[in-house]
């Protein structure tokens, strides 16, 4: 018998099963069920989910002020209620959590899907590569703000943007090449659904579709994409609560500055004013406060004071401000430690 594999892994809010608390929890997620834990370094769960015939519902209305929540119903009737900190994590979890429950019905493997050999892209293509060039400032695909349906998604372009620009940069000879490859694209994560006709188009049975279409909308991965107003499943999206694009957001642990311990936190970086403003992830209200980037320094560290006392290893990193505060952070991987520190590297120098 195989072991079971991990998918994925990172903080969510979690409702209490007996206290109507909201309260944020490492989640791990494997082929077989849905792990949560008080803490990333706890060795045993809190709760293990099943999730063989389980169902998933998402968006899930049932609380009206808060957004962004999906539900996981077991097999023996049990609700479990989880909270992103952002629509698209929200989506990533939804998705793998949808596929590992089909793949358990249909008695298969868990395995994320191969884009070259379900769309035969060839060896010599390479994505990194193409999405590089597609995101260049003077002669890439053009990020705009565009308004679909009573909302107004930020920082995104249409399918039939990216097909005919590949087609004029000579990437492909005609459409049907140009889908191919922007469907490879979609598959590899470089490229996201924005709108309901794009998640569908990803979502529609084995095979992901990229749609050549004005009213398909798409954005890059590592995008300052977000969107104002009211999707159809009526979740709030975020909106733009200061002037800033967002280029990152996401939740981290945090030290506190007076008694030290830690505490996850949902962090949302901005270019203008060059900001991280920081909240109470179980909560939707203004902010607990924030770290003003420009002219700080953000550095990768191994020791922190007090962290073992409170089971924190790995993973951390440091910003120093121009006013020389000193703010300890930690996040879920070494990979997003790497891209926070890239991204708020980028906005102090940067940043207004």
């Amino acid at each position: 018998m195989m072991e079971p594999q991990q998918i994925r892994e990172g903080y969510l809010v979690k409702k209490g099963t007996v206290l109507n608390s909201w309260k944020a929890v490492w989640v791990v997620l494997s082929d077989d069920g849905v792990e949560f834990y008080k803490k990333k370094t706890d060795r045993s769960p809190k709760g293990m989910i099943p999730l063989k015939g389980a169902i998933i519902v998402s968006p899930c209305q049932d609380f009206g002020k808060r957004t962004l929540v999906f539900k996981i119903t077991t097999d023996k009737k049990h609700d479990h209620f989880f909270q992103a900190s952002h629509v698209e994590e929200r989506e990533f979890w939804v998705k793998d959590i949808k596929r590992a429950i089909n793949c358990i019905q249909g008695g298969k493997r868990f395995a994320r899907k191969s884009t070259r050999r379900s769309i035969r892209l060839p060896d010599a293509v390479n994505l990194t590569e193409l999405y590089t060039l597609m995101k260049d400032q003077d002669d890439g695909v053009k990020e705009l703000k565009l308004e679909q349906e009573h909302r107004i998604f930020n920082h995104c372009f249409t399918g039939v943007t990216v097909v005919e620009w590949l087609i004029s940069k000579e990437k492909a000879r005609n459409r049907p090449e140009a889908l191919m490859l922007a469907t490879g694209l979609l598959n590899e994560g470089f490229l996201q659904p924005a709108g309901d006709l794009a998640k569908e188009g990803a979502e529609s049975g084995e095979q992901t579709a990229f749609l050549d279409e004005t009213h398909a909308l798409y954005y890059f991965a590592d995008s300052g994409f977000f969107c104002e107003g009211y999707s159809s499943d009526e979740d709030v999206l975020v909106k733009e609560e200061f002037r800033g694009n967002i280029i990152k957001q996401g939740c981290l642990l945090k030290q506190g500055h007076r008694r030290k311990n830690w505490k996850v936190r949902k962090f949302i970086l901005r270019d203008d004013p060059a900001f991280m403003h920081y909240y109470d992830p179980t909560k939707d209200d203004e902010p607990l406060g924030s770290i003003h980037l420009r002219g700080s320094v953000v550095t990768a560290v191994e020791y922190v004071p007090d962290a073992k006392k409170y089971d924190i290893d790995g993973n951390l990193f440091e910003i120093i401000t121009s006013d020389e505060i000193h703010y300890f952070l930690q996040a879920a991987t070494t990979e997003e430690r790497k891209e926070w520190i890239k991204a708020i590297q980028a906005v102090s120098k940067s940043g207004k």
